[in-house]
Formats: C-alpha cells, sequence, structure tokens
C-alpha cells in the first residue's frame, strides 16, 4: 500500500480516491517467485521461480508503459528480487525511463560494493526485510542466518551513506514488545522504520492464528503509534486501529486496492491488492492486448471496486468512519464476508464472526511457489537444481564473512 503520511489527504481528495485514479499512485511488482528464504508468513508462498516469468523484454515493455502513464514508483518486490541474473540491468532501465525503484530484499546479495552503487543512484530506495529486533525472534520466522544476513546489508548501506533507506517488519505476536527495539535500530544505521500488518495470505495462511497479534498488542501497537507514527512509515496498513481513539493514525484511512494501488505478480497478473493473490481479485494480465493500462483502467474487478459501497454489516457501528470497515484481503482468507468486519476489529466483532466461521471451508491460496511448507520455526531445506536460474545458489559470489549459520551452498530457509 501507498505511505501518505507526510500529509492527511482532505475528504475530497479521499473520494477521489475511492473512485480510482487514471493511474496507481504506486504499485506492488514481484519480479520473481525465486527466493532463498522460505519465510512462515510469506504472502506470495515463493520458493521457485516459475518458469513463465516475465522475461527482461517484457518488463521492460511493462516499464515503458508506467512511464508513458505516469506512474510515479513502483514496489519491487518477490520472491528476492535479486535473485534475477537481469535485477540491476531493469533497476537502471526503470530509473532511466522515469520510473522509481523502492525494492525490498532479504539482503543476501546486497554487497559493499552494490551499496555504494545504490547510494549514488537517484530516484532508487532499498527496504531491508527482518521481522525480529534480535536473532532469535526473526530466525524463527525468517530462517536461520536470516537476521545476520540483515544486519549485514544495513551496514553495507549505511557504510556507502545511504541515509533514509526503510527497515521493514512484519508486526506479530512475537516482535510487537521489540517496537522501541526495532525504531533504535534503525537510527543506528541511519534508516527509517516501516511497520506493516500480517495478512493470513500465501504462507502467512498457515500461522497466521498463531502469529496475529494480540487484541492486547493491537492496542499497545496503536499507541505506539499515535506516540511515534510521525516518523514510521506503515503502509497505510493498520487503518482499523483508528477505532481505538480519537487520535487517527498518519496514511490513508481507506483500503486502496483497485483504486490507488495493485499488484503485478511474477507471471503478469494484475491483482487488486498485493495481499489477495487469488483469482476472486485478478483482473486481467500485462501479457492481453491493451497490456497493463487496459487491465486498470477497464477490469471490471476494478470497476466494481470504485463503486460507492455500504459499510455492510459494519455500517451501523459507531467506528465505521474511523475504520472503514477493516482490510478486504484479512477478511476472505479468513472465511469473512467483504462487507463484514475484519478479523481484528478492535470492537470484538470480527472475533465473534470468525467464532461463528467453519474454519475448514477457507479459499485456498493462490499458487504455492515453496520450497516446502514448513511449521513455524523449521527452516526448509532447498536442493538446488542448477538446469534452472532461479534455483543456482543465491549465496553464490557473496562474502559471508562470520554468518556461518547459513546453509552451505544451500538457500537458507
Amino acid at each position: 500500500m501507498t505511505d501518505t503520511r507526510e500529509a492527511a489527504p482532505v475528504p475530497a481528495l479521499v473520494e477521489q480516491f475511492k473512485g480510482g485514479l487514471h493511474a496507481p499512485i504506486c504499485l506492488t511488482w514481484e519480479w520473481t517467485y525465486a527466493c532463498n528464504l522460505s519465510c512462515v508468513h510469506c504472502l506470495s508462498s515463493s520458493g521457485r521461480r516459475d518458469p513463465a516469468e516475465l522475461s527482461t523484454d517484457e518488463i521492460k515493455s511493462v516499464i515503458d508503459e508506467l512511464q508513458r502513464i505516469q506512474v510515479f514508483y513502483v514496489n519491487v518486490g518477490g520472491g528476492e528480487p535479486t535473485v534475477r541474473p537481469d535485477f540491476w540491468e531493469l533497476l537502471d532501465y526503470a530509473i532511466a525511463h522515469q520510473v522509481g525503484v523502492k525494492f525490498s530484499t532479504n539482503g543476501l546479495r546486497l554487497t559493499e560494493e552494490r551499496a555504494r552503487r545504490l547510494a549514488a543512484t537517484d530516484y532508487v530506495d532499498v527496504q531491508i526485510s527482518l521481522d525480529g529486533a534480535t536473532r532469535e525472534v526473526n530466525d524463527a520466522v525468517r530462517g536461520r542466518g536470516s537476521y545476520d544476513t540483515a544486519v549485514r546489508a544495513m551496514e553495507s548501506l549505511a557504510a556507502a551513506g545511504f541515509t533514509g533507506f526503510k527497515l521493514s517488519v512484519v508486526m506479530t505476536r512475537q516482535n510487537i514488545a521489540q517496537l522501541d527495539d526495532f525504531a533504535a535500530l534503525a537510527d543506528r544505521y541511519g534508516a527509517q522504520l516501516r511497520i506493516t500488518r500480517l495478512r493470513p495470505s500465501g504462507r502467512g495462511a498457515d500461522v497466521w492464528d498463531e502469529l496475529h497479534p494480540t487484541a492486547l498488542q493491537q492496542r499497545e501497537l496503536y499507541a505506539w503509534l499515535v506516540r511515534h507514527g510521525e516518523k514510521v512509515l506503515t503502509g497505510d496498513s493498520f487503518f482499523h486501529l483508528n477505532a481505538l481513539g480519537s487520535d487517527p493514525l498518519p496514511g490513508l484511512n481507506l483500503c486502496g486496492a483497485g483504486r490507488v494501488v495493485c499488484l503485478i505478480d511474477p507471471v503478469g497478473d494484475v491483482y487488486a491488492c498485493p495481499f489477495a493473490i487469488h483469482d476472486a481479485f485478478k483482473a486481467g494480465n500485462v501479457r492481453t492486448p491493451g497490456g497493463f493500462e487496459r487491465v486498470w483502467r477497464d477490469s471490471e474487478l476494478f470497476a466494481e471496486l470504485r463503486r460507492p459501497a455500504s459499510g455492510g454489516a459494519c455500517s451501523g457501528c459507531s467506528a465505521y468512519d474511523a475504520c472503514q470497515g477493516g482490510c478486504m484481503a484479512a477478511k476472505f482468507f479468513t472465511g469473512l464476508p467483504l462487507d463484514g468486519p475484519d478479523p481484528e476489529c478492535v470492537k470484538g466483532h470480527g472475533a465473534t464472526a470468525l467464532a461463528a466461521t467453519d474454519r475448514s471451508a477457507l479459499p485456498p491460496q493462490g499458487n504455492d511457489h515453496s520450497h516446502r511448507t514448513v511449521p513455524l520455526g523449521m527452516p526448509a531445506v532447498r536442493t538446488p537444481r542448477p538446469d534452472r536460474f532461479c534455483d543456482e545458489s543465491p549465496l553464490a559470489g557473496v562474502d559471508l564473512g562470520g554468518a556461518r549459520a547459513v546453509h552451505d551452498e544451500r538457500g537458507t530457509s
């Protein structure tokens, strides 16, 4: 989602957002499903490359289109986008065509040399993923050795003079108590803290019950954001917490799916929301005639999302104007109706609705590209397949230094 913390949109602008924009403010674009990790909450169930992923030329063609319709920037992710051999070529191409890039990485291939290159490049931002302020908390979710890898990447960026890169954290039951520690860690490396909400999407559906914050923790998070929110990015993902008090959190109090944001996945499918990778939210594909622009402007799904909607079951709640009913993806993947309460509704309506839901009949997740799905805290081990470029060891050519916890010549889990 977009970060709009610098200035709260005036009501008229919010209403314009609800009706959709001529082009998305930004979009999330996953360049590959290939990844050396198997994070237990990965929303795209990444791990193995999809053989049908967009080629170098196809990605460049979409970048040309985004330039033409004036998309300001793209959030590039995956998977681990730097695993693509053409990643740096594509990054340079986007920047040369006035499409800014913010890319998310676990840091494995962010060497000191590449950090210096990034620090000297305009219109690029870097987001280092870390889900624990300590090795123990992070590695239980992201895999052994991933904490050291992320810290080493931040050290390289700081040493290169890259200030203001992002430290990106998915908030979980295990790390809510570490908010001050995350802020201190970001300050240590001249970074900006960005926290986002855990969604029951992809592999996250398997661990959502275990990992999503408790009701008490939701209140603690809201209070912390009220105190520190002006310095912290949230991706506008916590607007459901606004129902807790009279102090609105910075950002856009609105689900922007199909209105101001969307997702392009590695094979070119366009989804309304980065957290809702499911056929129910697929609007088209960039490979079809008219490309991305036609999908964005003419999709029946997006047209439906942009129509005025009532609050449904939430319309009678006094907090509806504050929380707007919460997250579409969180409702869908927990089996709740889209016009019903958010599963983490701070008034408790979501918990009541969940108790009456048949959890055995939840919507299936999208395509699973995992190395293999694993229980929480149980790192997966990948068998290399050198016949496919994404399955080469992402450790190849990287000086691991003292981080010997990373598995030999296999990707970490």
